[in-house]
């Protein structure tokens, strides 16, 4: 099948080869740009004709393609941090060079700003997509001090989550599985550590990070809220470099270095936290086993073959364990594998072949036993279950000229569900309950078109094509209409042969984004996109757990389909130093799931009989002002946003808040510089309360109440507004030789705010006829954190 697909795509290129091989004296620079410290690979590298608007930027691996008159020309190369080049080239036939950029000093960067503003938000084609700079995320205050991935991006306007603790954030009102986390081009399942409060990925080990909240281009698919496309660092292929961080929850350690120089390279980095250590000797009696810590590791090694072939290998390997003496114990973890080949057939004509592999499990353990050794006295339950991917994604990028580039691909997954294993002991008794595992194919064949006649207009359109098998062995269940709301009977079942096909389904996602500049220093952007994505995350809780259950779409779950439109306006201030944009979208979502009251989701063989398909929407507006250089930099970011459910069979069938909604979220950045050793940062957050369902009545029984909703609606209440001011102050040691230290001093929740995660109601203890409402904060004080940070 993918074979066929190339086929049919290779006819595209051809024709658009032939229609510029006419064109007369045009020839074509190339090559990659890199760090000249490090020798890293820059994505995103602005490669320009110094004083026209010809130009084009630095793929994910730092490849460029720019095809020019024959003649002399001045070719600029800049990025925001780096210090611009300027080279004088002679184009008499094709030529291929790389190109090394030298970081900037602080006392340059109000300079070099001026250099870059090609990379500029107001000069590219894309709408929605925030790009994190790694050096910056590093200065933002975090919880207990330690640079967290996912945190910082929850300060961007259109991301929040439901709460602290929450495993997951939301993106313009959907919900967490909607999101497309991938880590080198592998899909990331539980993208945190300690039940939400840290992030699966290593900063020490992260090059880039992309977040894509609409207008995707077509080679992304799968999910419909957005993608989180995190690369990984390709190691020092210069020097040997070592990283690390000593804090009060945990440490961590990374290695980088040449295995051949400017050839080959690797990196690994590692961390573990302790607090479980350091709270032992504290722990008596049955609370003395209690386990609560985490472990990751990530590496990678890129060999260049020759000038045209590039081999890349990355893995990941993380795991959480969590566990109260000997009764409870949980665990969870991600494994994850990458290879890459870039081949350059031409000046124009880039290949990216990825293979991956990715693995999520958790287990769940009760032991209630008496006596572990006592046969007759055993009482265990425990819980398993996992979800495997394999996939290939072939890509290929013809840079036509300075105007005109094409992408196309395709791309195939298999997956494989374990939804639960559940085994119980009692006493010489065992009892299995074990899901039929679920098995899927998803593929893709996508093509879109980048045009940009002029400095001021440019448009990409595209088209994706996805296809979806619901694939045996396994058992299709077959279920009675019945009125909205109540759990559907079953009318039958079919056993299915492995790889035999249960159910198919085909869509067409059209994307297009368009950009128009009225001057230098503003544009107006609009895009539209369709998703489909064919799995979905089944939990009776607005934030997701390590335990929740993953399922494909079946003969009976329908793939989620969202369209998605957006307006902005981009306006960069004629010194470079400020930026503005804001944007209007509204997202349509259909497919949703929801759940009967009283659904019942854990090793539940029939499941699909308390599933309710659900519409949705959303809307908004978002604001966000940013100044990346001075000794004061951030941003501010705003959003005002709307996002409602609407569900045959709940709320009286009418439209109701969903409980991702917050109407109002606001987040404050700043960094100052002292000096070039002293920096202070601070980080303030206001949301409104998230919509929860409350008794707006109660009934007697025996002089208990017993809390009811006279209404039957949904989401009927909102939580108090959440806030919270973090701080961190950093000191930077002399240099010794190569050694380089710095200590990083936080404060989390400064004022020490006590912030909703949940209210229930219940009788007081002491005296029944009264009635209290308890308020659940995960966090209410404040959280103070040292880490040391150092590197030689």
């Amino acid at each position: 099948m993918k074979t066929r697909l190339i086929m049919l795509l290779f006819p595209v290129l051809l024709l658009l080869q032939g229609q510029y091989a006419q064109a007369q004296q045009r020839y074509t620079i190339s090559g990659y740009v890199k760090d000249q410290q490090n020798g890293e690979s820059l994505i995103g590298i602005s490669v320009s004709k110094a004083g026209t608007g010809l130009g084009t930027v630095t793929n994910e691996f730092g490849f460029f393609s720019l095809t020019l008159p024959a003649g002399d020309h001045v070719l600029q190369f800049s990025y925001v941090g780096y210090t611009s080049m300027k080279l004088n080239v002679s184009l008499k036939g094709n030529k291929t060079m790389d190109i090394k950029l030298e970081k900037s000093s602080s006392q340059l960067s109000t300079v070099t700003v001026k250099g870059t503003k090609q990379e500029k938000a107001v000069n590219t084609l894309s709408t929605s997509i925030n790009r994190l700079d790694i050096a910056q995320m590093k200065k933002m205050p975090t919880f207990m001090g330690e640079v967290d991935v996912l945190r910082s991006i929850q300060t961007l306007p259109g991301v929040n989550t439901v709460g602290e603790g929450a495993s997951g954030f939301n993106v313009r009102g959907g919900a967490a599985d909607e999101n497309l986390i991938l880590l080198d081009d592998a899909p990331v399942y539980n993208s945190t550590h300690m039940l939400g409060f840290f992030s699966v990925f290593n900063p020490d080990a992260v090059k880039s990070i992309n977040l894509i909240k609409g207008g995707f281009p077509a080679e992304y698919g799968g999910r419909t809220s957005s993608v989180l496309d995190i690369r990984m660092k390709d190691g020092n292929n210069q020097n040997m470099a070592v990283n690390g961080g000593i804090g009060n929850i945990f440490s961590r350690l990374s290695v980088e270095g040449p295995i051949k120089k400017d050839e080959s390279s690797f990196i690994i980095a590692a961390r573990r936290s302790y607090i479980d250590i350091l709270m032992k000797p504290f722990l008596k009696g049955d609370m003395k086993d209690t386990k609560l810590n985490f472990y990751d590791i990530t590496a990678k090694v890129n060999f260049k073959l020759n000038k045209n072939n590039t081999l890349f290998a990355s893995g990941y390997l993380g795991r959480d364990v969590f566990g109260f003496g000997t009764q409870v114990n949980m665990n969870w973890g991600n494994k994850t594998a990458t290879v890459r080949w870039n081949h350059v057939f031409t000046n124009r004509l880039f290949l990216n072949l990825t293979t991956f592999y990715s693995n999520y499990d958790y287990t769940l353990d009760f032991d209630n036993s008496s006596k572990k050794d006592a046969g007759d006295n055993t009482q265990r339950y425990k819980w398993t279950s996992n979800i495997i991917n394999y996939g290939v994604k072939p890509a290929l990028t013809y840079y036509i000229n300075a105007h005109n580039s094409v992408h196309m691909g395709v791309q195939g997954i298999y997956y494989t569900f374990k939804p639960g294993t559940g085994t119980a002991v009692d006493g010489s008794t065992t009892n299995v309950t074990e899901l039929t595992q679920q098995h899927g194919l998803e593929a893709a064949a996508y093509v879109d078109h980048e045009w940009k006649p002029t400095s001021r207009f440019g448009v990409q359109y595209g088209l994706r094509f996805s296809a979806y098998q619901y694939l045996g062995k396994g058992t299709a269940y077959y279920y009675n209409d019945t009125t909205p709301g109540i759990r559907k009977t079953l009318s039958g079942y079919k056993e299915y042969g492995t790889n035999e096909l249960i159910k198919a389904y085909n869509y067409l996602e059209p994307r297009i984004t368009a950009r128009y500049a009225f001057s230098d220093n503003h544009a107006v952007k609009a895009s539209y996109a369709r998703t489909t994505q064919y799995m979905h995350q089944l939990s009776n809780t607005a934030s997701p757990t390590p335990l929740d259950i993953w399922t494909p779409s079946t003969n009976n779950i329908q793939p989620q389909v969202a369209d998605q439109y957006t307006v902005g306006y981009v306006y960069d201030a004629p010194s470079g130093v400020y930026e503005i944009s804001t944007e209007v979208f509204y997202k349509n979502m259909e497919h949703q799931l929801d759940y009967i009251d009283n659904a019942s989701l854990q090793l539940n063989q029939l499941i699909e009989a308390d599933l309710l398909p659900s519409h949705s929407r959303s809307y908004g507006l978002e604001i966000m002002a940013k100044k990346e250089v001075g000794a004061t930099s951030g941003w501010i970011s705003y959003t005002l946003s709307r996002t409602e459910r609407q569900t045959n069979g709940i709320s009286q069938n009418e439209w109701f808040l969903n409980r991702y909604d917050r109407t109002h979220n606001l987040n404050l950045v700043l960094t100052h510089d002292f000096s070039p050793r002293r920096t202070l940062s601070a980080n303030w957050v206001f949301a409104s309360g998230t919509p929860a369902t409350f008794a707006d009545s109660r009934l007697e029984f025996q002089g208990w109440d017993i809390p009811y909703n006279s209404t039957e609606r949904r989401n009927n209440y909102r939580l108090p507004a959440y806030h919270r001011l973090d701080l961190s102050y950093t000191i930077k040691g002399k240099q010794l030789h190569r050694w380089k230290g710095e200590w990083v001093f936080s404060l989390y929740n400064v004022y020490a705010r006590r912030n909703a995660y949940t209210v229930y109601f219940q009788q007081n203890k002491d005296d029944s006829s009264k009635k209290e409402a308890v308020r659940l904060s995960i966090i209410g004080s404040v959280i103070p954190g040292i880490t040391y940070n150092f590197k030689f």
